[in-house]
């Protein structure tokens, strides 16, 4: 049995000789290449890059009308999990995406980029962008890369490009987005909307209602140290902490319209409506949105999938997406 070198409880354990134990996550599933029982939605698993190794599972719903004729939103999704477990292949996320889809309407894509501390950040923002490029190539006949997904070649409209995520996923959706406000995606595709659920953002000091005696024991504190014990700033690097005077403006976002979701009981609620207040007031020309649901706590439309008011943050969500 190898030696442990460190751990991060209860999430996961690191040994001498390099492997990583996760201790927390869902189990994973395969895809419904026929339908989803429950849903109606279809999904695969695919590669997008074999160096370095990005995959996804993408998703396509029930099609009313002769399906030549459809196209739909593109949903882009970065799953959470403290960049460090979970998977856009478990059982939670499979279930919110085929949630989301069905009500939607979208050809969505979650990506399984590779995770920290194995591949420590930013190979994450690297990943999740490459693979935004990927998707994007899709508008174009000749996009510079062979393999092509048909799902998003035939259905997916690239003009109603979405970028979304929860928690650390949310951070991730983050950061592509900022990078979208510099950089150009292939064939010129706009990111039309995103929407960050629960984001994992973070600051070495408390705000508004955080715990300021035991704040380095939360468990975000402990999760960004462990995994970035050396980098630049600490927690206020703008990996985490996408307000800090080093961080870039928020102005530069680059899509038309956003939706940032918190929860009551949620530790990083805080967080969440201080990137809300810090969007709105850095001269962005989009439209930002604040949606906080009562009595809940962290990620609870993903992790109790079954209950009412996690049908109500889907459908609230999908509305997002639906609105003209």
């Amino acid at each position: 049995m190898a030696e442990v070198a460190s751990e991060l409880l209860p999430l996961l354990r690191v040994y001498k000789d390099g492997s990583v134990e996760r201790l927390s996550g869902s189990p994973m599933v395969p895809p419904s290449p026929g339908e989803d029982p429950e849903t109606g939605v279809s999904s695969k698993d695919i590669t997008i890059s074999e160096n370095p190794k990005i995959s996804a599972r993408v998703y396509l719903p029930k099609l009313a009308q002769p399906i030549s004729t459809q196209k739909l939103p593109i949903l882009f999704y970065t799953h959470g999990g403290g960049f460090c477990f979970e998977s856009a292949f478990s059982l939670v996320e499979t279930k919110l995406m085929n949630a989301l889809v069905s009500e939607a309407k979208v050809v969505a894509i979650s990506i399984e980029y590779r995770l920290a501390p194995e591949h420590p950040l930013p190979i994450t923002y690297e990943d999740s962008w490459s693979a935004l490029q990927w998707v994007a190539s899709h508008s174009v006949n000749n996009g510079g890369f062979d393999n092509k997904e048909p799902w998003l070649a035939r259905f997916g409209d690239f003009d109603r490009v979405f970028v979304a995520g929860d928690s650390a996923g949310a951070n991730i959706a983050h950061h592509v987005v900022m990078r979208a406000g510099r950089e150009k995606l292939a064939g010129g595709v706009k990111i039309l909307g995103a929407f960050l659920t629960h984001p994992y953002f973070w600051g070495s000091k408390p705000v508004g209602s955080e715990d300021t005696r035991d704040f380095e024991k939360l468990l975000p504190s402990l999760v960004w140290k462990f995994l970035c014990p050396n980098v630049a700033g600490g927690a206020d690097n703008p990996m985490i902490n996408v307000v800090s005077p080093d961080a870039p403006t928020l102005a530069q976002l680059g899509c038309r319209r956003l939706l940032v979701s918190v929860a009551e009981l949620d530790v990083l609620r805080d967080r969440g409506i201080l990137y809300y207040n810090a969007v709105k007031e850095s001269g962005w020309e989009g439209e930002v949105e604040l949606v906080q649901v009562e009595g809940e706590d962290h990620a609870f439309h993903i992790l109790k999938y079954e209950t009412e008011t996690a049908r109500k943050m889907i459908k609230r969500l999908a509305s997002f997406v639906l609105k003209q």
